[in-house]
C-alpha cells in the first residue's frame, strides 16, 4: 500500500484544517460549556461537501473516497472532537445505513437533503439493555393493515435530539431472536415519535446524545430499511464502516493533544530551561509521535481496503482498538505534561483527556473490537 497522500488530498487536507481552525477553534470552549449543538456550522460543512463524503454525486454527495473521509474526521477533531463525532455519526451511520441498504426511491427521498446539510441524521441502535449485546433489542414494531406500529426507546443516539432523519431499529419477529430485527427511516414530527432526555455527558459535548422514544408511532410500510429481518446484519456492516470514522476521530484528537503539548513543552520553562530539554517529557513527545503515526497508518490501511473492495472488517476493528486506546493514552500524557494547566479549561488538553474516552466506547467498545479481531483470526464468522 502506498500511503502518501494525493495533491488532491493534501488540498482536502488543508482545506479542512483550515475551516476547523478558523471557524471550529474560537468557539470549541463555548460550545463544550453550553453543551450547544452548532447547526451553523454543521450546515457550513454540509456545503462544502462533508456530510455527503461518500455518497455520489447523482444523490447529492462529494464522491469521495472513504480514505478521504477519513482525512475529513481527523482534521475536523483535531480542533474539536465534537464535531468530529458529529460528522462521522451523520456520514457512516444514518446517510450510510439508507445509501447501503435502502431502495432506489428511499435514496432519492432522504440522502440528497442529508448529505447537502440540509437535514440531519440519526441512528438509533443502542437501548438501556442492549448495548454491546445489540441483538438484545427490545423495542417492538407490530405490522398491521397500513404498515407498523413501534413501541420502545433507545438512549446514547448521536442527534437523536436535533436529528431531522432518525434510523431506527425495532424487533419484527421474536421468534427469529437477531435475525427478526428491521431496520426503519423515521421522520421528525411523527406522531409518537420524540426525543428523550439529552445526556449530560462527559466529552464531546457539543455533538447532541439523546434519548429516542417510540409511543404507538405508526410509520408506513415503505419505512422498512432494508429487507424485513435483516436489520442486526444490515447495523454490523455499517458499524465495520463507522469504526474507520472512530478510529479517525481518536487520530484527530491524539493529533490535537499532541500538537499542543509540543507547543507547551517548546515554551514552558522550569529550571531555566524550556521543558522539552529534559528527557522524560522528550521521551513522551517521542511515544506519543510514533503511537499517533501506528494508528493513523492503521487507520488509512482501512480505508484503502474498503476503498478497494477488499474485505476490511478485522482491519476497521484493530484500527479502531489501537486509534481509541492511543488517544487515550496520549491525552493522559498530554496532560502531564501541562502539569498544573493541563488540569485546568485555559488549555486545550483538559477537553482532549475528557473527549477521547469516546473512542474506546461508542460504535463498539474496545472489548468488543477484540472479540471481532478474534472471531476474525479463530476463522469465525463475525456476528
Amino acid at each position: 500500500m502506498d500511503f502518501r497522500l494525493s495533491e488532491e488530498q493534501e488540498i482536502v487536507r488543508r482545506t479542512v484544517r483550515e475551516f476547523a481552525e478558523r471557524v471550529i477553534g474560537p468557539r470549541v470552549r463555548e460550545l463544550d460549556e453550553k453543551q450547544e449543538f452548532p447547526l451553523d456550522i454543521m450546515k457550513q460543512l454540509g456545503e462544502m461537501g462533508f456530510l455527503g463524503v461518500l455518497i455520489p454525486p447523482e444523490y447529492g454527495g462529494a464522491g469521495m473516497s472513504t480514505h478521504d473521509y477519513a482525512l475529513i474526521i481527523e482534521e475536523l477533531s483535531r480542533v474539536d472532537g465534537s464535531i468530529g463525532l458529529s460528522v462521522a455519526a451523520h456520514n457512516s451511520l444514518c446517510t450510510g445505513h439508507i445509501f447501503l441498504t435502502g431502495s432506489e426511491e428511499q435514496k432519492r427521498k432522504y440522502i440528497p437533503a442529508l448529505a447537502s446539510g440540509k437535514h440531519i441524521g440519526a441512528w438509533s441502535l443502542t437501548e438501556p439493555t442492549a448495548g454491546s449485546d445489540a441483538g438484545g433489542t427490545r423495542t417492538t414494531a407490530v405490522k398491521n393493515g397500513t404498515g407498523w406500529v413501534l413501541n420502545g426507546s433507545k438512549t446514547f443516539t448521536t442527534h437523536g435530539g436535533v436529528g431531522d432523519v432518525c434510523v431506527v431499529f425495532a424487533v419484527t419477529d421474536p421468534t427469529q431472536k437477531k435475525k427478526g430485527i428491521s431496520a426503519f427511516i423515521l421522520e421528525r414530527g411523527m406522531k409518537g415519535f420524540r426525543a428523550g432526555k439529552k445526556e449530560d455527558k462527559l466529552g464531546c459535548r457539543a455533538s447532541d446524545t439523546s434519548e429516542v422514544i417510540m409511543e404507538d408511532c405508526h410509520v408506513p410500510a415503505d419505512a422498512v430499511l432494508g429487507a424485513p429481518g435483516h436489520g442486526f446484519i444490515d447495523a454490523m456492516k455499517v458499524l465495520d464502516g463507522g469504526r474507520i470514522s472512530i478510529a479517525a476521530l481518536a487520530v484527530g484528537m491524539a493529533q490535537g493533544a499532541f500538537d499542543a503539548s509540543l507547543k507547551y513543552a517548546r515554551q514552558r520553562e522550569q529550571f531555566q530551561q524550556p521543558i522539552s530539554s529534559f528527557q522524560s517529557i522528550q521521551w513522551y513527545l517521542a511515544d506519543m509521535a510514533t503511537r499517533i503515526e501506528a494508528a493513523r497508518l492503521l487507520t488509512w490501511r482501512a480505508a484503502m481496503l474498503k476503498d478497494a473492495g477488499a474485505p476490511y472488517s478485522k482491519e476497521a476493528a484493530m484500527a479502531k482498538l489501537h486509534a481509541g486506546e492511543t488517544s487515550v493514552w496520549v491525552a493522559d500524557r498530554a496532560v502531564q505534561i501541562h502539569g498544573g494547566y493541563g488540569f485546568i479549561k485555559d488549555f486545550p488538553v483538559e477537553k482532549f483527556y475528557r473527549d477521547v474516552k469516546i473512542c474506546t466506547i461508542g460504535e463498539g467498545t474496545s472489548e468488543i473490537q477484540r472479540l471481532v479481531i478474534a472471531r476474525h483470526l479463530l476463522g469465525e464468522r463475525d456476528r
